[in-house]
């Protein structure tokens, strides 16, 4: 959306997100954040060889969004289900894929809006602490958001917040395989991963480009003139290794100063779920260096996406123990 129907909607949904109205939002998850991370660890710490996307990155999300929503724990599998049915819909190549993948990605759409209207519904009148139930009783300066709206920004955290921190996680993961002095040093000094994961975001991004922006009037940039009404495509991780910007900037280094990267975007549509996304890279990271045993990769480069867009393995396997 464009403003200023997009600042409206932003600053009634940021009062329930991060300060100065909910200050504690992100800080308050820490436990459950590290529970999470630390149970889905648990289920794959004996094995002798795991998938990071399938038993780790790709679950937390989703679980971690529900949590943030306040969705009812016995719906917790149901939204799994739908969310992997559509983040396996948006790669649908209609030359190679069978038509059951998109039909299934449509209706795990349709089926996820009805069940996020239903729980708005039930939310009036029954004050919470999830977000559905907060913007569904909140009447703050600008008003109470619509029901529609409601669903429509749960939605966008659910699906737009997950296969990003499913790829920050795992680029991440990857990275300090290929970085094992980096790897040792974050199991010695847990507080590297701070530092860490913003060199991730400018390293190795998640999201790689923005193909959704018009020039609203003739722009020029390095001599070349962009008329208005073109469609741009913003190379947020071209910007972020730009030679001009960082110095040596195709180095892995946590510990560079001065890391204004492009990972979460910028201006006005910067990365609503930005904190919460840092914290749950942060935790995740933290815990698979300290307690997976000698982990190594199966094979390097590992399968990719074929998405431009959206940056990160399809599957990241690895060994540990003696192998």
């Amino acid at each position: 959306m464009d403003s200023p129907e997009h600042e409206r909607l932003r600053r009634m949904a940021m009062r329930h997100f991060g300060p100065p109205h909910t200050p504690g939002l992100v800080t308050g998850l820490e436990g459950f954040l590290t529970a999470t991370v630390g149970g889905l660890i648990d289920d794959v710490v004996g094995k002798e060889q795991i998938d990071i996307v399938d038993d780790f990155a790709f679950p937390l999300p989703v679980t971690v969004t529900c949590r943030l929503l306040g969705v009812p724990r016995e719906d917790e599998p149901r939204f799994h289900l739908w969310v992997n049915d559509i983040m396996k819909s948006i790669d649908y190549n209609p030359e190679t894929d069978p038509k059951e993948k998109l039909d299934k990605g449509v209706q795990a759409r349709k089926d996820l809006r009805q069940c996020l209207g239903e729980l708005v519904e039930q939310c009036h009148g029954r004050p919470g602490d999830g977000l559905l139930s907060r913007l569904a009783n909140d009447d703050g300066p600008d008003g109470r958001m619509a029901d529609a709206e409601i669903v429509a920004t749960a939605r966008l955290f659910l699906v737009a917040g997950h296969e990003t921190v499913v790829n920050l996680i795992t680029n991440g993961m990857l990275t300090l395989l290929r970085h094992p002095q980096v790897l040792q040093r974050l199991r010695d000094e847990p507080d590297l991963v701070v530092p860490l994961v913003e060199e991730l975001l400018r390293y190795e991004p998640p999201v790689h480009i923005i193909p959704w922006r018009v020039a609203y009037s003739d722009i020029t940039v390095a001599d070349t003139v962009i008329p208005q009404g073109s469609q741009i495509m913003l190379m947020l991780a071209s910007g972020s290794r730009d030679p001009k910007r960082f110095h040596h900037p195709d180095r892995f280094d946590p510990d560079r100063h001065d890391n204004q990267h492009l990972g979460f975007g910028s201006g006005i549509h910067l990365c609503f779920g930005g904190p919460l996304a840092r914290r749950e890279t942060q935790i995740a990271l933290t815990e698979l260096v300290r307690r997976l045993d000698r982990p190594r990769l199966v094979a390097d480069p590992p399968p990719y996406r074929p998405s431009p867009v959206l940056r990160g393995p399809i599957h990241l396997d690895i060994e540990q123990g003696d192998g």
